[in-house]
């Protein structure tokens, strides 16, 4: 298989945004950024992930020539943001509390390149079925929701506790691919290359 050129630099290590934008053909190179990303006092949730995802963004423009993008993601519930958990009990209360309700996932875009910095945030309602305990810690023991936000991935194993979703799918899985290949288009990025 020939691999085309990377026409974008994603400043992230995530193997799931990875694989987003080569089922779009935006091949790319990977420069991990490593930033504090320890909320504000106060910071509202939307406001949280647009900041990392343009300070990631930023972080990785100097090593490269070609426009960075970086994302983030958070799950919030009752205007709290839920991070990744630290451990097999952290990831249980998270479930628990997204166990049988609604909860939003924020995930922000930002673009660096020709055009300055690009960003936008996506909102999408999830809604969990109920989850017991015993269920909880099955998945746990899966070794999937260690390095996830809110504790869970939708796009794996997890998939069987998803009642409802409203917005963007592929924004939960960690990059809005609508409104990322929007503003890629708009820093001269082109998609649908042989990834």
């Amino acid at each position: 298989m020939t691999m085309t050129t990377p026409v974008l630099c994603l400043a992230s290590a995530s193997p799931r945004r990875r694989a987003l934008l080569a089922s779009i053909g935006v091949p790319v190179t990977v420069h991990p950024c490593d930033i504090d990303e320890t909320p504000f006092v106060d910071e509202a949730p939307a406001a949280y992930v647009s900041r990392l995802a343009m300070a990631k963004a930023e972080a990785a423009a100097p090593l490269t020539d070609l426009p960075t993008l970086g994302s983030d993601t958070a799950v919030v519930v009752d205007g709290r943001i839920l991070g990744k958990p630290i451990d097999a009990q952290h990831g249980a209360e998270m479930l628990q509390l997204l166990s049988g309700r609604r909860h939003e996932v924020l995930t922000s875009v930002a673009v660096s390149g020709p055009e300055g910095m690009l960003s936008c945030c996506v909102a999408t309602q999830v809604t969990m079925r109920e989850i017991d305990t015993q269920e909880i810690a099955a998945y746990w023991r899966t070794g999937e929701p260690v390095d996830k936000a809110g504790g869970y991935a939708i796009q794996g194993l997890a998939a069987v506790f998803v009642k409802q979703i409203q917005g963007s799918h592929s924004a939960v899985v960690g990059l809005p691919l609508f409104e990322t290949t929007h503003l890629l288009r708009r820093q001269g990025v082109p998609i649908w290359q042989r990834v």
